[in-house]
C-alpha cells in the first residue's frame, strides 16, 4: 500500500499564511502602547518592529531560494546552462560532482548541480550539455535516492537528441558489477539518442589516477581550468628529454612536436597502446625570475629544508599577492600547477617513450601551460616530471580481430602506437582513417605508415587533408562515404578505435557509425568494448 501523496502546495500556503498572521500579531501590538501617536517609540515597539521586519525577510528569502532552485535551469532565456548531476549513497558522488562543478564555473560556465531525483525527463530535454557523477552500491544497485529517476524517468522513452553528456562511475571493483549504475545510466542516456563527450570513466574506490583523468577531461570541457590544480597530486618520476623535433614547418596550424624522452634511473617501464604520460609542467626559469624580482625575493632565496625557492615556485601557481617576510607560509600556501595528459605515440620495444604534441597559444599569444613547457623553455638533456598512467579504455582487442583506427590532428600519436603494437603482433587487418590540413606539411608520420602499407601491415589507409580540396573534407566524410566497408568490417568482429578532438571530429565521427550501423548496432558496440575513444 503505497503512502498517503503530500500537498505539498496547501503545506507551502498555510505555512504562508500562519507567517502573515504572526506578522500581523506583531504589528498590532506596536499600536496598544501610550506614546504611538506623535512620540518616540518604546524600545519594546522597536523590537516588535524589527522582529516583525526580520520574520518577513526570511520567509521572502526562503520562498525565493525554492524558486530559484527549480527555475535556473528552466528559463528559456540565453544558453542553457550546464548541468552536473549526482547519485550517492555516502556521499563522495555529491563531493566529485561539486567540485566539477567548480572547476567549470572558474572556466567561466553557468553550471546547476542537481542531485538524480531531483532531474526529470522535461528538464533533460532543456539541456544540451550534461555530466553524472554516478555511485553504484551492493551488488550493482543505485543510490537509494536515485530508485525514483529509475521509476519515473528510465522506464519511459525520453528523446534527447541534442543531449551531450558524460558519466563518472563510482564503485568497487571486489564486487561482480562493479560501476554497474554508472554504466546503467550511460546505456540509457545513448538509446535515448544523447551523445557521449566521452568514454565514461570508472572510479574504483576513489583511485585518484581515475579522478585526475575525470579532472582533465573537465579541463577539455570546459576550455581553460589551467589555474586550478590536481584533487589529488600526482607521484611523478624524473624523465630525461633526448629529442625534440618540429614536425610541420610551414604548416597554417600551430607547430607539432615530436619529443622523445627516458627515465633518468632504471630501465624503461612496460606501457601498452592507449596508454598515457602524464606530463608536471613548470614555469619557466624566467619568469619566475621576473615573479620574484617584482616581490623583491632574491633568486637564490632557500626554504629551511635547503631546497631553492626558484624551483619549487616552478611547479606552482604563482600568486599576485604574498608575505615576503615568511617564506615557509609562502611555500605551505603554494598550489601546484595542473598536469597535463598525451597519448603515447610508442611502444617500449622502440627504445624511447615518444610523444607527439601541438604548441598551443592563450588568449594573450602566450604559449600553454604544459606544451610552452615542453616546446619552448626545455632543451634536450633537461628533466621533465612523468608518470605512466593505464588507460584500460583505450587498449588493443585481440590481435585476430580487425581493427579500425579514426583520427584528426595529433590523436595519430595514440593510433600510431597501436599500429606499431599490430605489426608486432603480426596482425595485419587494420584500417586507418586519419584527417589533417595539409598533406605537404601535417601528413605526421606519413613516410613509416606509407611504408607499413606497403608491407601490408595497413590494409585500407584513407587520409582527408581539409586545406588541400580533395574529395572530402573531414575523416568523418571519408567514414559516411565508406559506410559499407564500415559494415562490413564490424560484422567481421572489427574494434573502431577513435583519437583526436572532442570537439568537432569526435561527435561527428560518432554520428556517422551510429548513421552506418543503426542505433541497435552502435550500442551493441559501446556495450561490447568494440567502439572507444580517447578524445581530448
Amino acid at each position: 500500500m503505497s503512502a498517503p501523496r503530500v500537498n505539498r502546495p496547501l503545506i507551502g500556503n498555510l505555512a504562508v499564511g500562519l507567517v502573515l498572521v504572526l506578522i500581523a500579531v506583531l504589528l498590532l501590538r506596536l499600536h496598544l502602547g501610550e506614546s504611538w501617536w506623535l512620540a518616540a517609540p518604546l524600545p519594546a515597539q522597536w523590537f516588535t518592529a524589527l522582529a516583525a521586519a526580520a520574520i518577513y525577510a526570511i520567509a521572502c528569502a526562503a520562498l525565493w531560494w525554492r524558486v530559484r532552485s527549480r527555475k535556473d535551469v528552466a528559463s528559456g532565456d540565453g544558453e542553457p546552462p550546464l548541468l552536473v548531476v549526482w547519485a550517492s549513497q555516502t556521499g563522495f558522488a555529491r563531493q566529485l560532482a561539486e567540485r566539477s562543478a567548480d572547476s567549470l564555473r572558474a572556466a567561466g560556465h553557468t553550471v546547476r548541480v542537481r542531485a538524480l531525483d531531483q532531474v526529470d525527463a522535461a528538464l533533460l530535454a532543456r539541456i544540451r550539455t550534461a555530466l553524472f557523477v554516478a555511485s553504484t552500491t551492493g551488488e550493482g544497485d543505485p543510490p537509494d535516492h536515485a530508485l525514483a529517476f529509475l521509476s519515473r524517468v528510465m522506464q519511459n522513452a525520453t528523446p534527447l537528441p541534442q543531449l551531450q553528456y558524460a558519466v563518472l562511475a563510482l564503485g568497487d571493483r571486489t564486487y561482480d558489477h562493479y560501476c554497474a549504475f554508472g554504466h546503467q545510466l550511460d546505456n540509457w542516456l545513448c538509446e535515448q539518442g544523447a551523445r557521449a563527450l566521452f568514454d565514461t570513466v570508472d572510479v574504483d574506490n576513489a583511485d585518484a589516477d581515475a579522478l585526475r583523468h575525470w579532472q582533465q577531461l573537465l579541463g577539455q570541457l570546459g576550455g581553460d581550468v589551467a589555474h586550478l590544480p590536481d584533487w589529488a597530486p600526482p607521484q611523478y618520476q624524473q624523465w630525461r628529454l633526448q629529442q625534440r623535433q618540429a614536425l610541420n614547418p610551414g604548416s597554417v596550424g600551430g607547430t607539432v612536436f615530436h619529443l622523445k624522452l627516458q627515465p633518468v634511473a632504471g630501465e624503461l617501464p612496460a606501457w601498452q597502446a592507449g596508454d598515457i604520460a602524464e606530463i608536471g609542467p613548470r614555469h619557466s626559469a624566467g619568469t619566475v625570475a621576473q615573479w620574484m624580482h617584482a616581490h623583491g625575493l632574491p633568486v637564490t632565496a632557500t626554504l629551511a629544508d635547503g631546497r631553492p625557492l626558484q624551483e619549487v615556485l616552478a611547479a606552482c601557481h604563482l600568486p599576485e599577492q604574498i608575505d615576503t617576510g615568511d617564506l615557509a607560509a609562502l611555500a605551505a600556501a603554494l598550489k601546484p600547477l595542473p598536469h597535463r595528459e598525451y597519448s603515447i605515440a610508442s611502444m617500449p620495444s622502440e627504445g624511447s617513450l615518444q610523444l607527439l604534441l601541438r604548441r598551443q597559444r592563450r588568449p594573450d599569444g602566450q604559449p600553454g601551460l604544459a606544451s610552452g613547457w615542453l616546446c619552448d623553455y626545455t632543451t634536450p638533456g633537461d628533466v621533465i616530471d612523468l608518470r605512466l598512467r593505464g588507460n584500460a579504455n583505450f587498449h588493443p582487442p585481440a590481435a585476430e580481430a580487425p581493427l579500425i583506427l579514426v583520427g584528426n590532428g595529433t590523436g595519430i600519436a595514440g593510433l600510431r602506437a597501436h599500429l606499431r603494437a599490430r605489426v608486432e603482433a603480426g596482425a595485419r587487418r587494420n584500417w586507418l582513417l586519419l584527417g589533417e590540413r595539409n598533406a605537404a606539411h601535417d601528413f605526421h608520420f606519413g613516410d613509416e605508415l606509407r611504408q607499413w602499407q606497403r608491407e601490408g601491415w595497413i590494409e585500407r589507409l584513407d587520409t582527408v587533408f581539409s586545406r588541400d580540396g580533395g574529395r572530402f573534407h573531414y575523416v568523418q566524410d571519408a567514414l559516411a562515404a565508406h559506410a559499407d566497408a564500415l559494415r562490413d568490417w564490424v560484422d567481421q568482429g572489427a574494434t573502431i578505435l577513435v583519437c583526436g578532438s572532442l570537439q568537432g571530429m569526435a561527435p561527428a565521427v560518432d554520428a556517422v557509425i551510429a548513421d552506418a550501423l543503426g542505433s541497435d548496432a552502435h550500442e551493441a558496440l559501446r556495450i561490447a568494448g568494440r567502439y572507444r575513444r580517447d578524445v581530448y
